[in-house]
C-alpha cells in the first residue's frame, strides 16, 4: 500500500471487521474496530478494504480528530448525543397496573424506560443508514423507509418524556 491513510479513514479488516483509523504512527495505524476495539495495524498491510480514504495530513488537531471520530461513530453505530429526560420526570416512576386486582403492579423508573425508548430510536437510525447504504433497489429502499417513518409516528406518544423538542420522534407529519 503506497497511499498513507489519514485519521478518520474507514476500513474493513478481514479478521477485525469494520474500523476507523484514529492515529497514524511511524510504522502503524491505530484503529478502532467495532467488535474488537483498538488494534495496531502496520502501514504496509494491504489485505483490508479501504471503505473511505481520508487524506493524510502531517498534523491533525485533537478537535479535528474528535469531530471525525464522532461523525463516523454516529454513522456506523448510531451513537448519538446525550438525550435528556424532561426535568418534570426526574426521579419519577412508571406504574403498570393490571386490570385484575389480584395481580401486583410493576414500578419502573422513568429514566430506565426513557433510556430504552432512546435506544429504540438509535437502532432505527442505524437501520435507516444501513438501508440507505445497501445495494437494494431505490424502490425497496423507499418502501422500507416508509415503514420506518410509520414506526417513528407510532413512537410520538413518548415525546412527552423528552426535555427538548428537537429530540422528539417525528412521523409523516414531522419531516
Amino acid at each position: 500500500m503506497s497511499e498513507i491513510l489519514g485519521i478518520g479513514s474507514r476500513v474493513k479488516h478481514p479478521s477485525y471487521g469494520d474500523g476507523v483509523i484514529l492515529e497514524v504512527d511511524v510504522a502503524a495505524y491505530k484503529c478502532c474496530f467495532m467488535q474488537f476495539g483498538l488494534k495496531h495495524v502496520g502501514k504496509e498491510y494491504d489485505a483490508w478494504e479501504v471503505i473511505e480514504a481520508i487524506e493524510h495530513t502531517a498534523s491533525v488537531s485533537f478537535t479535528e480528530a474528535e469531530k471525525s471520530l464522532a461523525k463516523i461513530l454516529q454513522s456506523w453505530m448510531g451513537v448519538s448525543e446525550k438525550i435528556e429526560l424532561g426535568d418534570k420526570w426526574d426521579d419519577g416512576v412508571m406504574i403498570l397496573k393490571p386490570g385484575d386486582d389480584s395481580l401486583k403492579s410493576k414500578e419502573i423508573p422513568i429514566d430506565t424506560f426513557f433510556h430504552k425508548i432512546v435506544m429504540v430510536r438509535d437502532r432505527l437510525r442505524v437501520m435507516e443508514q444501513r438501508i440507505n447504504s445497501s445495494k437494494m433497489s431505490d424502490e425497496g429502499k423507499v418502501n422500507l423507509q416508509q415503514y420506518i417513518t410509520r414506526i417513528y409516528g407510532s413512537l410520538t406518544s413518548f415525546n412527552v418524556l423528552f426535555k427538548y423538542k428537537e429530540d422528539h420522534f417525528r412521523g409523516d407529519g414531522g419531516k
